[in-house]
């Protein structure tokens, strides 16, 4: 089994969107399960197209909202989260909820991280060479405007719940390809 399944992350909303018959209601959830495709894709441009020309996201951690504001703040965001390279994840959701202006996810959020990157972020790690399994708890709330588009996201999370250090052969091949391009190490098996 794969330590990560990115399509975790959009597969509640997929199954939402099948049997919603109010049309608000299905553009909501669309553009937010846009967003979530374009993010692991990832492709900078559509994802910023999902997003309304105002943005602003409150990441609340330790009391703190440190997320960024405005197009371009978040356009920033997002570009160094991509080369973070920390952007091959799943949001394994268990609940979901939506209404005209608004999408609500709960879950816990996997992502993967290079060593010296968890370590960058305070995340405790015993060896910076190798490679993480971070868990946290999370609800976002994902405000949609009136023409459709993401007005940002709210985010609380529990902080790390785990930290588990993952054999290369266990790693998918995806976040191989993005973080150990050039490694003459095995295919790994839990793609």
């Amino acid at each position: 089994m794969a330590v990560i399944d990115p399509s975790r992350t959009w597969e509640l909303l997929e199954k939402r969107l099948a049997v919603t018959t109010d049309e608000r209601h299905r553009v909501v959830l669309g553009i937010v399960l846009e967003h979530m495709k374009a993010e692991a894709e990832p492709d900078l441009d559509r994802l910023m197209a999902t997003l309304s020309p105002t943005p602003n996201y409150h990441f609340w951690q330790g009391g703190q909202d440190v997320g960024p504001e405005g197009f371009e703040g978040v356009r920033t965001y997002y570009a160094e989260f991509l080369e973070t390279r920390t952007n091959i994840l799943e949001f394994a959701l268990d609940r979901l909820v939506v209404d005209d202006h608004c999408v609500v996810t709960e879950g816990f959020l996997k992502m993967l991280y290079p060593g010296s990157h968890a370590a960058r972020s305070g995340i405790p790690v015993g060896d910076e060479s190798a490679d993480y399994l971070v868990v946290h708890r999370q609800v976002i709330l994902w405000p949609v405007d009136e023409n459709g588009l993401v007005r940002g996201e709210d985010s609380y999370s529990s902080g790390p719940v785990s930290v588990t250090e993952v054999p290369f052969d266990e790693l998918p091949q995806a976040y191989i390809d993005l973080v150990h391009p050039s490694s003459d190490r095995a295919t790994p098996t839990g793609t």
